[in-house]
């Protein structure tokens, strides 16, 4: 185990990425004039392609909009395939003070505490500042789990408190069990964190074994449960907030909609200029247009 969360940090979020993930990071940060982009979701853990690979887009400067961050969609032809992302961006500025629990977000440090690349950086300032993030990200996350979990006990408990209570704040469905399948699934990334996570901290703990047991003082636990509590009632607003304003600036929503379509049904809709342009204007016709498609299918099936 590396013995600095630091040192943890850099060594998972620097491990090689495919080339092609690599070479669509660096197209996306071009465009964008990014300081960094970070790479995650479940094609970072399998290696596959297929799907949407999952980007964060960090740019320089200050934040310049209120509500973020702005998600946008892209198909990228390469090598005889086609490459698809949906692209998170916001400033490294405020991804760096959402990671560190100082906004009301609850979505940085909870993704961001899992498995992540840096997949590509503006130059050493930019990297440095992103791996800090990350690593203040596990800090929150680990925080927050100790004034959480329960007295003592593993650190997979400790985790798996950590993320319900942050599904339950967020304004999405989730499985029972989803923290389960989060820990099974990135157990080599889990393995170890989270008393790396303390100690960077200076948040004391004793280890029997497997067993952790964190020193934790009443009036500061009660004050981690009072910071937690003002964000888990912001959780939900703050997510409803950012779904609308995604109706309207979602940067190739028709695209994204039509591939999902096509992916789940079978059906293809074709995106005319007007649809990309107006996804929500061309909504009514794109309906229309698929309950005709599927009626067709049908007749067909039965003749």
């Amino acid at each position: 185990m590396t013995a600095t969360l630091p040192a943890r940090i850099a060594a998972m979020a620097e491990a090689p990425p495919r080339a092609e993930v690599a070479a669509f990071a660096l197209l996306l940060a071009q465009e964008a004039g990014a300081s960094a982009v970070l790479f995650y979701g479940s094609n970072l853990r399998t290696g596959s392609l297929e799907g949407v690979l999952d980007f964060y887009l960090l740019l320089p400067g200050p934040q310049r909009e209120r509500i973020w961050p702005r998600v946008s969609y892209r198909e990228w032809p390469h090598r005889g395939s086609v490459l698809r992302a949906k692209i998170a961006t916001l400033s490294l500025e405020q991804f760096a003070r959402a990671a560190s629990g100082r906004s009301r977000d609850t979505t940085i440090w909870a993704r961001f505490v899992q498995p992540s690349a840096l997949v590509w950086a503006a130059d050493e300032a930019a990297r440095a500042r992103t791996l800090a993030a990350l690593a203040e990200a596990a800090q929150t996350a680990a925080r927050l789990a100790a004034a959480l979990g329960p007295a003592q006990g593993s650190a997979q408990d400790y985790w798996r408190a950590l993320f319900r209570a942050t599904y339950r704040a967020e304004f999405r469905i989730e499985q029972p069990g989803r923290e389960d399948s989060i820990l099974s699934a990135n157990t080599a990334h889990f393995e170890g964190l989270l008393p790396l996570a303390w100690e960077a901290q200076g948040l004391e703990f004793a280890r029997e074994g497997e067993r952790l047991r964190p020193q934790l003082r009443e009036p500061e636990r009660q004050r981690l449960l009072r910071w937690w509590r003002s964000r888990r009632r912001a959780g939900k607003p703050l997510n409803i907030l950012r779904l609308a304003k995604a109706t309207t600036t979602f940067e190739g929503a028709a695209a994204y909609g039509a591939w999902k379509l096509e992916r789940h049904t079978g059906l293809r809709l074709e995106v005319t200029p007007f649809r990309a342009k107006h996804p929500l204007l061309a909504m009514p016709g794109a309906a229309w247009e698929l309950w005709r498609a599927r009626r067709k299918h049908r007749r067909r099936q039965r003749g």
